[in-house]
């Protein structure tokens, strides 16, 4: 039993910990010692998720002016499934244009490897914000800050390491992505537009048909 602990402590917090500090050594060990783990980046996107459902329910009074009943657990799981798949197929796509030397699933692991931050510091700090003064709400504020900052470090360094990127071919590399998730957004946006469109014209015509027997 201790062995699995072990294994899990260090898949789970050691290793991420140390990409964290260490992004250079970490990410090499990372992709060339491939050390990075299917199933913690899965639990790391899992736990992503549920974090803005514990934080939309219980994030402290003060701080929290969203209606509780207004939580639609699902809107959530897909909204984050949706943001991350986002990235992951856009950066895919980027990259290979780019000659970057990641591949499709490296990006995802260093995807999910990079929530460990909001993960571990998300948590204490949604149930530490039901203490809080008014006049203390600001420091719940500058550590959720500090922990997506992180979050954003990891997975720049992450982007950098993998696909042996300089530091302005990163830059331009994220930029590229962020314009390549507005395209599929619009164009699945315009596809469900257009299913609407002919499921309406469809249900149009078998009700024009009913009304003529």
């Amino acid at each position: 039993m201790s062995e699995k602990i072990k294994y899990f402590f260090y898949n789970l917090i050691s290793f991420p910990n140390y990409i964290l500090f260490h992004p250079f050594d970490g990410f090499d060990d990372f992709k060339t010692g491939k050390k990075g783990k299917m199933w913690v980046a899965i639990l790391m996107m899992a736990l992503f998720a549920l974090l803005n459902i514990i934080t939309f329910q219980y994030e402290g009074f003060i701080i929290n002016n969203r209606n509780p009943l207004d939580l639609n657990n699902i809107q959530i799981i897909f909204t984050v499934a949706l943001i991350l798949g986002l990235f992951v197929v856009g950066n895919w796509s980027v990259t290979t244009l780019m000659s970057g030397k990641g591949n499709f699933k490296e990006i995802f692991l260093v995807t999910g490897y990079s929530l460990f931050p909001i993960v571990i510091i998300g948590f204490p700090a949604v149930f530490l914000s039901n203490y809080l003064t008014l006049e203390e709400s600001s420091f719940y504020t500058l550590i959720m800050g500090l922990a997506y900052f992180l979050t954003g470090w990891m997975l720049f360094m992450g982007i950098l390491n993998i696909h042996e990127f300089g530091l302005f071919k990163t830059l331009w590399c994220f930029l590229c992505t962020a314009v390549s998730m507005m395209v599929m957004v619009f164009f699945g946006l315009l596809f469900f537009d257009l299913i609407q469109q002919f499921i309406g014209f469809i249900a149009a015509i078998i009700e024009e048909l009913g009304l003529r027997r």
